[in-house]
């Protein structure tokens, strides 16, 4: 029996791709654990990110952006990530972009319609709004589609409003003890951060289409006592991507390497070697068992 007060829960967020959602849970969290780029396909997997304080521990649950233009195997593996949390969770944030309303942001409201938790929607990038005097309708407009407990008006690239999401979060989390130790940041280990690392480098060196067909595996993970060693392969799914990956002799992908290395040892206060490979797998973003394979599993 809890009878200290303290309060415990999951928190998912949702929405559709390119709307802020790793960015918010960057900022929620004041370290980043979550990847992001300004392209499709950024995040593919939940991503559990804990934060704790002397009365609380929020799970904050960030997931894939729900896509509706694809369907293909990996499409469909987001969807089902971005999907299977909604009905485990305590709260939920809706993110959108003002003063967008899309599609896929219709298709999210749609799966919100069976959800029982309290579900906040946040209105993100407002400070790309030009008009603001656009702001309001377009959040009553919002606010008539369905019941949401607030709605709070953010931006999370600049961490404008951010301490309104977690005070609004605090309103609705339950009473539990704390399901996490808590110095515990993530549930994602280093090895999986590592190749999160690599393909946020990859997405924004290269152009609109390539983070539909590229991926990282980690081949070798070995943690020495000065010295981290990580070799890992980049997969695509076709020799031209190959070679605009690797680059006018083997450039880019050193640039790509450099980049994530220096990210990785700002992660793991440490040194660390890293050694990348390019290779083709033909076909493997719409393959079930080159998804399984490759580390992109729901169950």
């Amino acid at each position: 029996m809890n009878d200290t007060g303290f309060h415990c829960g999951y928190v998912a967020i949702i929405g559709r791709p390119n709307v802020g959602k790793s960015t918010l849970l960057n900022h929620i969290l004041g370290q980043k654990i979550s990847i992001t780029s300004r392209k499709p396909q950024t995040t593919r997997h939940q991503i559990l990110g804990v934060k704790t304080s002397a009365t609380s521990q929020v799970i904050y649950v960030d997931t894939p952006g729900i896509h509706t233009r694809r369907n293909t195997a990996i499409n469909r593996y987001m969807n089902r990530a971005a999907s299977s949390v909604l009905g485990d969770v305590d709260i939920v944030l809706f993110v959108v972009q003002a003063p967008q309303w899309t599609e896929e942001d219709e298709t999210v409201l749609r799966r919100l319609e069976e959800v029982d938790a309290p579900v906040i929607l946040v209105i993100n990038k407002v400070d790309k709004v030009q008009e603001k005097s656009e702001l309001l309708p377009y959040m009553d407009r919002l606010m008539s589609m369905r019941e949401f407990e607030k709605a709070i008006p953010v931006s999370a690239l600049h961490a404008q409003n951010i301490v309104d999401v977690e005070a609004a979060v605090a309103e609705y989390l339950p009473v539990n003890d704390a399901y996490f130790p808590g110095d515990q940041i993530t549930d994602r280990n280093m090895r999986f951060l590592a190749a999160e690392i690599i393909r946020e480098k990859l997405i924004r060196e290269l152009g609109q289409e390539l983070p539909y067909t590229s991926t990282v595996e980690i081949e070798r993970f070995e943690e020495g006592d000065t010295i981290t060693r990580i070799f890992a392969t980049i997969y695509v799914e076709a020799k031209g991507q190959k070679a605009i990956i690797i680059g006018k002799k083997g450039a880019r992908l050193k640039s790509i390497g450099t980049k994530a290395r220096k990210d990785i040892e700002t992660m793991m206060d440490g040194k660390v070697y890293l050694e990348l490979w390019v290779k083709v797998r033909e076909g493997w973003s719409n393959d079930e068992r080159a998804l399984n394979s490759l580390g992109y599993s729901t169950e």
